[in-house]
């Protein structure tokens, strides 16, 4: 109890070392988005430049339509001597082959390769193969002869062109590296939109709420390091207003613990001379005993009863401020009598009435101390409650139902204010009146749950007053050995 707690133990070395930023959630985000568009770009690559070799395949078809045009329209003497090689120059191709009528005409030819390695037939060409062929194409190595088929002009059957597939493989790693360069810039600007609007909605606010969290750890009784919320309606928001409702609820805690720690010590040395003077009360109450005064008589045994109360609680003080509890001594007692003794030890009750409506024969099974603090307790916030109205009234009754006895502490005062209701039975948080320390309810609530029971407000209605309701087992007395 004397002993002060440090609440706020010292950071761990790896506590105090700042975070790594590094590559952070926006770098990632920037990576995972080019990562991702480059993805989608892929898969229209793929169709974009098989579609673009076709349409180059055939344009060279196109033109090889053209050149067989003109050398069937010719007449083989009237023709130039020159005039088969410029046209499979304008074609790009080795030799140009006409089907008609099931026979193959060789219309014209530069050389003759020694082998094809790969004949595409533009006829009978699906997504999927076209695909392939692009890929084949496009990691071929250079100098490849292909030879390429497509619908003849002159209702012939077909026309084939063979040629040199690197005009073609060069033609499309250009396109190929044209769409990298755009997908990447696409990438990059999509990527830094994205990454500008997380940061915006999503990054500070978070680094807000981290660095709050940490300013708050390392002095988490100041008030100034509760984080403001910004009001936004998502779900930062609402962690926002949920940090800020945790910060204050542990700071006030926190408080309340170090105002404990403070209060306990102070109680020990308190105590410490408490008890030194009530024993000397107690030698003067004994020589008062002795008196032949009628008065002094009656009023010493009470007087003497009630010092050794006090003594017994100063003694237990201790044990309580060190967070033990305060074992019950059961044994039974008659309730109308100690009632009787809780009102005899109010004294100064002004005008208020004090009724007694309990049974003289009723008894219960418990620590008499303990019964004795829980009314006390309850009658003197009642008769505060009260604040020497002249009709006040504090009716204190019980009864015995299914094995247990039920007492009430009843007054006719202003009733308890629902803002106390919340914390009624908290130390230090449960006062109903101003000035008030808000022990006594904490108090009664852990001496009546020390003996089993349970203790609560009733709903009254407006004007009604206040009724505390205990309820404690009634146990057989326990055998003395």
């Amino acid at each position: 109890m004397d002993q002060r707690v440090d609440d706020h133990p010292p950071l761990t070395a790896e506590a105090r070392r700042p975070a790594r930023r590094g590559f952070g959630l926006a770098g990632r985000v920037l990576t995972l988005t080019a990562v991702f568009v480059t993805l989608a770009d892929f898969f229209i690559f793929a169709p974009s430049v098989a579609n673009y070799r076709d349409n180059w395949l055939r344009n060279r078809l196109s033109a090889a339509y053209t050149a067989a045009l003109v050398l069937e329209a010719s007449e083989r003497d009237l023709t130039p001597s020159g005039l088969p090689q410029q046209l499979l120059q304008s074609v790009g191709a080795r030799v140009i082959v006409l089907k008609m009528g099931g026979t193959r005409r060789m219309l014209a030819a530069a050389e003759l390769p020694p082998s094809v390695a790969e004949l595409y037939d533009m006829r009978q060409l699906s997504s999927w193969s076209s695909m392939r062929a692009a890929f084949r194409a496009l990691v071929a190595p250079y100098g490849r002869i292909i030879t390429v088929r497509g619908a003849a002009p002159m209702g012939g059957d077909f026309i084939e062109v063979t040629m040199d597939e690197t005009a073609l493989k060069l033609a499309m790693r250009d396109y190929s590296f044209g769409i990298f360069i755009r997908s990447l810039l696409v990438s990059a600007l999509v990527g830094a939109l994205a990454a500008l609007s997380l940061h915006i909605f999503v990054l500070r606010p978070v680094r807000r709420l981290t660095s709050s969290l940490t300013g708050f750890s390392s002095a988490p009784q100041d008030a100034g390091r509760v984080i403001a919320p910004s009001g936004r309606a998502d779900e930062i928001g609402e962690a926002e207003a949920a940090l800020a409702r945790m910060q204050r609820e542990l700071a006030g805690a926190l408080k309340r613990r170090e105002r404990l720690a403070t209060l306990g010590l102070a109680v020990a040395k308190i105590n410490h001379d408490l008890r030194n003077m009530l024993a000397s009360a107690q030698l003067l109450s004994d020589r008062l005993a002795a008196s032949d005064d009628p008065l002094a008589q009656r009023l010493a045994p009470k007087l003497v009863a009630t010092l050794d109360r006090a003594i017994r609680y100063a003694r237990s003080i201790l044990t309580y401020g060190k967070a033990e509890d305060e074992t019950p001594h059961p044994r039974r007692i008659l309730l109308r009598a100690l009632v009787a003794d809780v009102f005899d030890g109010l004294g100064g009750s002004g005008d208020a009435r004090l009724d007694n409506a309990v049974a003289p024969e009723l008894t219960l099974v418990a620590d008499e101390d303990h019964v004795f603090r829980i009314l006390t307790n309850l009658a003197r916030n009642a008769l505060d409650a009260l604040g020497g109205r002249p009709d006040g009234r504090i009716t204190i009754s019980a009864r015995q139902t299914d094995g247990r006895i039920v007492l009430d502490v009843a007054d006719n005062g202003p009733g308890v204010p629902p803002t106390a209701r919340q914390h009624l039975f908290g130390a230090f948080a449960g006062s109903t009146r101003a000035g008030g320390v808000g022990l006594g309810l904490a108090i009664a609530a852990d001496l009546v749950r020390a003996h089993g029971g349970d203790i609560a407000l009733l709903d009254e209605p407006d004007g009604g007053g206040a009724t505390f309701r205990i309820n404690l087992p009634d146990r057989a007395e326990p055998k003395r050995i």
